[in-house]
């Protein structure tokens, strides 16, 4: 009885499933009859408009063509008429003398004759007859003014309701990644004069090959494109592949999304390690900030937890500024740095490949380094003090200076001190060069050779700084490191 009613409830429950699948139907059936009937009145409102508009170019043409006839017809027609005024005035003059030459003929008067005769032909000396041009001024032919619209009629025979745009495809032998910018370029398959513009679609995302059904990203469109190609700029790679896909629009209708394709971003991507910052340093994703406050705090919290537990993994010297987004400590099992090392890490080691990150900082700060260090770097050691790190250093006290700093030897640089720094560490050659981020200008290089995997290192006092990843290494950085490859550092004293 009890199996009976189990199947009799699976049964029940199929069948309030399939009921409910064809309900959501018969809704959808429902929802596309409406929009069926809203976009056909759509698209035949807007087919009617599109004649209207045809009709309204063609009657002003037309109205523009007879005024032009109307203009010639009127011009000739007063020519003629004036031409045809003149004539028949000097016909009746000539008619008239050529009747007083037939009387003076006919007279018996000898003496009157010869005086008649002389001015008979002083008067056809000076007839109007004698000086008509018997040339018409104007042409009655108004062939000039014949059309032939078997062309046009043939065009408008040939419309047609607008195609569907065709697929376009991404050419991806011919896209370009470089500088923290991608260059998209496709084709369609065949030439098409009625698109109007086209539709880039990217998304940034960790999986190579085709867009998965649920992506951690959404995809950010670019609109009104005219050209086959596209540049996107001022990116940040924080993830290692983007993907692409294009579609063809004409002035009613979009056409289908290109294959999508996917390119690689690889950047070098860190964030800071709060749990390794000194205590007066505040934490806050890429950014630090000085808090001269933050190791009073911090020791009165400690003296508080002493009175709670004796367990030094819940000490707030390990978990006050851990955040749970971020990856674990690069210093598991340590403690952060203390005394004077105000100093904080990434949270990423380099163990091979070239990297390229910078770091803006406030030129007010007392004192400020950023480089790299290795994983050895004691808790009370400053960066650019031992030989466990390497660093670009501004002292910012009574006379501002900028040194380059390795194992307690520094050297003082004569340049323009930037707020923006970038640094290039290529891991397998051993270089670690700083640079005039805005500029791309070379300040330093450390040559050396890395006995063990390197993080990003950061210093400030009395300041604060942030940092950007995510970046490419500049192309004018790398054409500037191969032509230096070959030639002897000047800062050997340091390495």
């Amino acid at each position: 009885m009890d199996d009976q009613k189990e199947s009799l409830r699976k049964i029940i429950t199929t069948l309030a499933l399939k009921n409910e699948e064809i309900q959501n139907f018969i809704c959808c059936l429902k929802q596309s009859l409406e929009n069926l009937e809203a976009n056909s009145n759509r698209v035949q409102e807007d087919m009617e408009s599109e004649f209207s508009s045809l009709h309204a170019v063609l009657d002003e043409l037309k109205e523009g063509m007879v005024t032009r006839i109307k203009q010639e017809r009127a011009s000739r027609t007063y020519e003629l008429q004036s031409q045809l005024s003149a004539c028949t005035k000097a016909l009746e003059s000539s008619e008239e003398l050529l009747e007083l030459a037939n009387q003076t003929l006919c007279s018996s008067e000898n003496d009157s004759f010869t005086q008649a005769a002389k001015e008979i032909k002083d008067s056809v000396t000076m007839a109007p007859a004698f000086r008509l041009s018997l040339k018409a001024k104007a042409s009655d032919s108004m062939n000039h003014m014949m059309v032939d619209f078997t062309q046009e009629r043939n065009m408008l025979q040939a419309i047609k309701f607008l195609p569907v745009p065709a697929t376009p495809e991404i050419h991806v032998a011919e896209c370009q990644v470089f500088d923290n910018t991608v260059t998209v370029v496709w084709t369609l398959p065949e030439p098409d004069s009625k698109i109007d513009h086209y539709i880039l679609e990217y998304r940034r995302t960790n999986h190579e090959g085709p867009p998965r059904a649920r992506e951690d990203y959404p995809w950010m469109v670019v609109e009104g494109i005219k050209e086959t190609e596209y540049t996107l700029t001022s990116l940040r790679f924080d993830t290692r592949y983007m993907t692409f896909r294009v579609k063809a629009c004409n002035k009613a209708v979009a056409g289908e999304f290109s294959e999508p394709v996917t390119l690689e971003t690889h950047a070098f991507v860190f964030k800071l390690d709060a749990g390794s910052a000194h205590q007066n340093l505040k934490v806050e994703d890429l950014s630090v900030e000085w808090d001269s406050s933050g190791g009073k705090v911090a020791v009165q919290d400690i003296r508080k937890e002493k009175n709670r537990t004796s367990s030094p993994m819940h000490s707030p010297a390990r978990t006050a500024m851990m955040s749970p987004k971020r990856a674990p400590s690069a210093r598991v099992g340590r403690d952060r740095f203390t005394a004077e090392s105000y100093t904080v890490l990434g949270d990423t080691m380099i163990d091979a490949g070239q990297h390229y990150w910078e770091v803006r900082y406030d030129k007010e700060s007392k004192t400020f380094a950023a480089g790299v260090a290795l994983r050895s770097l004691g808790r009370f050691d400053q960066l650019g003090k031992s030989n466990a790190s390497w660093c670009l250093h501004l002292n910012n006290w009574l006379q501002q200076s900028l040194t380059a700093k390795h194992n307690n030897k520094a050297r003082t640089l004569d340049c323009p001190i930037p707020d923006r720094i970038g640094i290039y560490c290529n891991y397998e050659e051993g270089t670690l060069s700083f640079y005039n981020s805005r500029t791309k200008t070379l300040i330093h290089t450390f040559r050396t050779k890395f006995q063990q995997p390197i993080i990003p290192a950061f210093m400030v006092w009395n300041g604060s700084f942030s940092v950007q990843t995510g970046l490419q290494v500049p192309s004018i950085v790398l054409s500037g490191q191969k032509r230096n490859s070959n030639t002897s550092s000047s800062n050997a004293s340091l390495t």
